[in-house]
């Protein structure tokens, strides 16, 4: 699943293609509609594929943001105000391309889930191979309610404070540190990829409980967090399987990584191993992290 840098990489690329342009046409997948048509939300979510469509026409998109693992389009029309905000899920990718044969990869040129034709002739195309993602058309972020439990950006000065606090309360004292770390209420964006970075670069185990590490090295552990997730940003992510920035392009902060899906330590050559964690696959040293 994109995080962080991930997310960054495909807004970085997403405002100079797109910013200041109207949306003339909206175009969803037969999928989105048969989904619908059964009573589900496939992608489109809280509102109708036809309705989407309709309200989406003729949005001028004003800015792209990132907030966490989110991309928000802040888009207007007739002096209004709303947000489209996207999650990619697992798979979801964007492009900006004269025709979709201009999608070089036959895997998301067979799942295109939503076309959106610019003012200039261009498609801003939505493609998700396994469709987790979202397509969310709301008025202000209120109408959302996960969108308000998200931390603070680990950038921001507060971030770490508030990654101390949450540590401190109860439902996460006793729960294994990764697990924490990967929970987007005490720190936004940082998912298995970096937690499992960070925590070999610190030498802690992922199973370790919170309440078992001292505030100091839960501040040393923020700030391997934060340096991690910057160099990744500067990377342009971590290409892994189905990640891509927009139009294609790959990351190259998979080649950094040094515990993420090792079968060898790099400082020891132990054997790694694996356990479960949060419903996630936690790699790691049983020599280095403790």
């Amino acid at each position: 699943m994109p995080e962080l840098p991930e997310v960054e990489g495909v807004v970085r690329a997403l405002v100079p293609a797109v910013e200041g342009k109207t949306i003339m046409k909206v175009e969803l997948s037969d999928t989105i509609y048969a989904s619908f048509g059964l009573g589900k939300q496939c992608i489109v979510k809280n509102i109708e594929p036809n309705l989407f469509e309709e309200v989406m026409q003729g949005m001028h998109i004003q800015k792209v943001t990132r907030r966490s693992k989110y991309i928000y389009f802040h888009i207007e029309k007739n002096q209004e105000s709303f947000l489209f905000v996207n999650h990619l899920g697992m798979t979801g990718a964007w492009f900006v391309v004269q025709t979709l044969g201009d999608i070089t990869e036959e895997k998301f040129r067979k799942h295109v889930h939503a076309v959106f034709t610019l003012e200039t002739g261009e498609l801003l195309v939505y493609s998700d191979i396994r469709r987790f993602g979202e397509l969310r058309f709301i008025k202000k972020v209120e109408e959302h309610p996960p969108l308000l439990l998200m931390a603070p950006e680990p950038f921001d000065s507060v971030a770490c404070e508030f990654f101390l606090d949450k540590c401190a309360l109860p439902k996460y004292q006793n729960k294994p540190i990764k697990e924490v770390i990967m929970d987007g209420q005490v720190i936004s964006g940082c998912g298995n990829i970096y937690a499992t970075e960070a925590l070999f670069k610190m030498g802690i185990h992922p199973a370790r409980k919170t309440n078992r590490i001292s505030k100091k090295r839960k501040i040393e552990l923020f700030e391997a967090i934060r340096t991690i997730l910057q160099e990744s940003i500067e990377m342009g992510g971590s290409t892994i399987s189905d990640y891509r920035n927009i139009n294609g392009e790959a990351g190259g902060m998979q080649n950094r990584l040094k515990m993420y899906g090792k079968k060898f330590c790099p400082q020891c050559n132990t054997a790694t191993k694996a356990l479960s964690i949060g419903g996630r696959t936690s790699v790691y040293c049983p020599k280095c992290q403790h």
